[in-house]
């Protein structure tokens, strides 16, 4: 009762701030409104004013116009919303590809502020910072102690680019603390966060967003790939949960022909709108696999919807999100934004990525639902209706109805799960014991010539598995030993990954974590012989009498 009583005045309340208020949210009190607007938007300006002027307590309007602005844009579709000061510049940063700072990655252990890597090329690189380092003092103060968090130590180590931060840092084997002056400027954040080739052949690329260069670091990597022998390109979208629209599109040309559809939106008020690719890409002669799951999403979905209904690739995995609204961004003065919805992507062939959304569904529990329905352990169990069937050029069957459904279906991987191993991963206890192991082991590890020797030759012991239950045990987590039993071997692979990527970068993390992976092998199975699973009809004929 309280909520259908109180949306309607907020909804009033965003009414009015879109037509009537300056561009700043923050400054002073409600512009002078011209009289000769309608009665019904005169109606919305004096319920404000009379708030703001006679309610029985004194009211912060300028969180009553974010609450109203949030809750109003949520009642439109799961995907317009508004974004806060604070929160639009860590937004901004992910998705313009850098921040200002010193260039480290940490993480907090037992309360103190240490150093995983030095991110190469950066203030803290070129200082001489190494991993294993402990950063105690930052401008002379000691920052260790249980206050110290995520936020804390950026607040500390971030700032404007030219500003000085001088750290005072304990190593092991020095026994004077290291004294640094560094002068903070642009980190890039990547987005492509793994290239390398798997075989003499075959290259492997991992795009975990789509931000203003991914376009540029993606064509830098596969051109790397290429120099390096590899004629055919595994492209891991799982997990993306997509970003911008250009370098998703930018990638797709590079795959095709000149003149070929890309995407097309349509909006009430843009009409429709078509990307054709604009030349000849330079990829077009590579075979392609695009790994998807249910957490790729938006750009995502437009890369692997559009080089399906090409017959430019064989997506493998599981049906993905279904993000198919397009937002265009409304930046205010004081530094926040709103995101609205404005139309929706269409594939080459004509389907809809987005799911239904609406009264009776429950959007935000998909995932359940697709757990509890079987969707994500058998492929029969994917709905796919006729009314939404559609035909690639090359004679392939694809389906609209939201996300993509892959050409090759892979469930989910649950062999070797268990509640100790979440536990174990997501309390941070894998990643906290692969750095305490790779700062006592550093100068034996570093002995490796590169990760693809270390994944060879390197084994975890009886005594280090131990080792990491005792950890466990004194972080909290009690040793449950058949739990640990039938985890075991997923477990050594995640700590060992781990201990790669302190040692070398995140292309030994994965390089680890994928001799482990049901889909990847699957993608390598479909890409060794890519002729031969294109001509087999790999699309969903075979789930044609399933169809609803």
């Amino acid at each position: 009762m309280k909520s259908s009583v109180f949306q309607p005045v907020m909804f009033a309340i965003i009414l009015v701030l879109g037509v009537y208020i300056g561009t700043n949210l923050n400054d002073g009190p409600l512009v002078v409104f011209d009289h000769s607007q309608t009665q019904g938007a005169n109606k919305l300006v004096n319920v404000i004013e009379y708030i703001d002027d006679y309610y029985v307590d004194e009211v912060k309007k300028d969180e009553i116009i974010e609450h109203a602005i949030e809750t109003v844009l949520e009642e439109l579709d799961p995907h317009s919303y508004y974004i806060s000061a604070d929160e639009y510049r860590s937004v901004h940063e992910r998705m313009e590809g850098n921040f200002e700072g010193i260039g480290v990655e940490f993480m907090i252990q037992r309360d103190t502020l240490m150093v995983v890597s030095a991110l190469e090329g950066g203030p803290s690189f070129r200082a001489g910072i190494q991993p294993g380092d402990r950063i105690v003092k930052v401008e002379g103060e000691e920052i260790s102690g249980e206050d110290l968090n995520n936020e804390r130590v950026m607040e500390l180590l971030k700032g404007e680019a030219g500003s000085v931060v001088h750290l005072s840092v304990e190593r092991t084997g020095k026994s004077k603390l290291l004294e640094y002056d560094l002068t903070r400027e642009p980190i890039p954040i990547y987005s492509v966060i793994a290239d390398f080739t798997v075989s003499d052949d075959i290259g492997y690329v991992k795009i975990v967003r789509f931000a203003r260069h991914t376009y540029e670091e993606f064509v830098e990597a596969v051109d790397a790939l290429r120099d390096q022998g590899a004629s055919k390109v595994i492209l891991d979208l799982r997990g993306n949960g997509g970003g911008y629209l250009e370098p998703a599109t930018r990638m797709v040309e590079e795959f095709l022909e000149r003149n070929e559809l890309i995407v097309y939106t349509k909006g009430r008020k843009s009409g429709e709108e078509r990307m054709l690719s604009s030349r000849n890409g330079k990829y077009r002669d590579m075979d392609l696999v695009i790994l998807i799951d249910q957490g790729s999403a938006s750009a995502s979905e437009v890369v692997a919807g559009a080089l399906q209904d090409h017959d430019r690739s064989i997506i493998v995995g599981r049906r993905s999100f279904g993000k198919g609204l397009v937002q265009n961004e409304k930046p205010f003065s004081d530094e926040s934004a709103i995101r609205l919805t404005v139309a929706r992507y269409y594939t080459p062939t004509g389907r809809c990525i987005q799911k239904p959304y609406g009264d009776g569904i429950e959007y935000d529990d998909d995932y359940a639902q697709r757990y509890e329905s079987g969707e994500l352990m058998h492929r029969d169990s994917i709905h796919v209706a006729d009314s939404l069937k559609y035909t690639t050029p090359g004679g392939r069957t694809v389906y609209g109805g939201g996300g993509i459904v892959p050409d090759v279906f892979v469930p989910l991987d649950t062999l070797g799960s268990s509640a100790y191993l979440s536990e174990v991963v997501y309390s941070g206890v894998v990643r906290e014991f692969g750095f305490n192991f790779t700062d006592q082991h550093r100068e034996s590890l570093l002995a490796y010539a590169d990760f693809k020797q270390f994944d060879k030759e390197f084994r975890l012991s009886n005594a280090d598995m131990k080792a990491f239950t005792d950890f466990a045990v004194d972080a909290g987590i009690p040793f449950r030993e058949e739990e640990y039993k039938h985890s075991r071997e997923v477990l050594e692979i995640r700590i060992k990954a781990q201990i790669a990527k302190n040692i070398f970068d995140d292309n030994a993390y994965y390089y680890v974590v994928l001799a482990d992976d049901p889909e990847f092998d699957k993608a390598l199975e479909v890409i060794r012989d890519y002729k031969r699973f294109f001509a087999a009809g790999l699309t969903l004929t075979e789930m044609e009498g399933h169809a609803q």
